[in-house]
């Protein structure tokens, strides 16, 4: 058998496909060790490139007074916002993660399970099978943090029902859960100006950074948006 050499990329396989609740699948593929989900043609997330996903919950620790508070993930994903989060935050915090794709779970407690870690038996993780936005309405002021991380940007690109979340009333929503001095945080894949302006006629205070797409990327960038409830 011909060995493959050294510049020959190794086939794209498919480990897995999972229903969307309301329509649409995700395809988790893999390419030798590495492992990306994708939505069509587009890649949600890959396992080697994840520097603004952890940023996404560091950033959001240290603009906060407090690392003891109870914060909100929006979105399993492959566990590095939520890895993030667990060392960012103090062992007194609590951190629950909404999902609405089952198989997620199914993919991070099998073939993902070596990029999560043990951060699912931490103690202060509650992981609910939810929608995010269900979560966010059920109580008001009961969040700390709210990290979003659901779809490539400020749209329902994965379920039409995820537009309500970035909506006028979907901020509202979200401005309501905070506690005072409190933090919602919005992770995309592009920039986006009108959704800032959202974001302030809701009521925040909005601070919005550029991070690299990857180590050493001068092309590809994601956003972040960080929106302060007054204290």
């Amino acid at each position: 058998m011909d060995e493959i050499g050294p510049d020959v990329r190794p086939p794209i396989i498919t480990v897995d496909i999972a229903d969307i609740p309301g329509g649409g699948q995700l395809h988790l593929l893999r390419c030798g060790k590495e492992f990306s989900i994708q939505f069509g043609d587009d890649e949600l997330m890959g396992s080697q490139d994840h520097i603004s996903e952890k940023a996404l919950a560091t950033l959001t620790s240290e603009r906060l007074r407090r690392q003891d508070g109870h914060i909100l993930i929006g979105g399993l994903g492959m566990g590095f916002t939520l890895d993030a989060a667990l060392k960012a935050w103090s062992t007194e915090a609590s951190v629950t993660v909404a999902e609405l794709v089952p198989k997620i779970l199914t993919w991070a407690k099998g073939p993902l399970s070596h990029l999560f870690g043990a951060s699912l038996k931490d103690p202060r993780v509650k992981l609910r099978m939810a929608d995010v936005y269900d979560v966010i309405v059920e109580k008001r002021e009961r969040f700390d943090a709210i990290l979003l991380d659901v779809d490539n940007g400020p749209d329902g690109f994965i379920t039409v029902a995820n537009d309500r979340l970035y909506s006028s009333n979907g901020l509202a929503a979200a401005h309501a859960a905070l506690k005072p001095g409190g933090l919602l945080s919005i992770w995309s894949s592009y920039g986006d100006d009108l959704f800032a302006e959202r974001l302030e006629q809701a009521g925040f205070s909005v601070d919005e950074i550029i991070l690299p797409a990857y180590v050493g990327s001068s092309e590809r960038w994601h956003n972040i948006w960080f929106a302060a409830k007054s204290a």
